[in-house]
């Protein structure tokens, strides 16, 4: 039986989701994949989609409508994907018992703001130019490590080479041996 493997959106979900495939195409072979929409998982539905009004509803309890949701659809200890607000979505849950094997979260906009990790093996990575990256000294003071990945920003998560990194990363997971 495969893993399981949740998989949470940016802040779009699959309005402008189209480079999400890419992912799939890399991990269903070896992953049970459930895949959640951020905005449906936090009950946003905002009448004009601009970055700012969706943006807002999530901070304006967006994320915590998703993080509640999550903690009662996903019983089972299960690999978590996620990305920018997905990747805030997944990490407080998280916190809030989340049972969770693992979380790779890519350019998750607000855990800058947290001040706890959750007890998981976490691979957070950024863009090097990614306003929304938290600072060293908030990944020192929480003993977690921050992967840049040089010449990108907020989005490098829709790049074809950092999808490919990213999956091969989860695909380790799953595909070594136990000696």
């Amino acid at each position: 039986m495969a893993e399981k493997l949740v998989v949470i959106s940016d802040m779009w979900g699959v309005k402008k989701g189209l480079w999400i495939a890419s992912y799939f195409g890399y991990l269903q072979q070896y992953y049970d994949i459930a895949f959640y929409d951020c905005q449906q998982l936090g009950n946003v539905d905002v009448p004009v989609s601009t970055e700012e009004n969706i943006h807002n509803a999530f901070v304006n309890g967006g994320i915590d409508t998703a993080v509640a949701h999550l903690l009662k659809i996903e019983k089972k200890p299960s690999h978590y994907l996620a990305f920018s607000t997905g990747g805030t979505v997944a990490y407080k849950a998280a916190l809030k018992g989340l049972p969770a094997k693992s979380l790779t979260a890519v350019s998750s906009t607000r855990i800058r703001l947290e001040d706890q990790k959750p007890n998981i093996p976490l691979k957070l990575i950024y863009g090097e130019h990614d306003t929304f990256k938290p600072e060293m000294e908030w990944a020192k003071s929480l003993g977690v490590d921050l992967n840049i990945v040089p010449n990108f920003g907020h989005h490098l998560y829709t790049d074809e080479k950092i999808i490919s990194q990213v999956c091969l990363g989860l695909l380790e997971k799953v595909t070594k041996k136990a000696v």
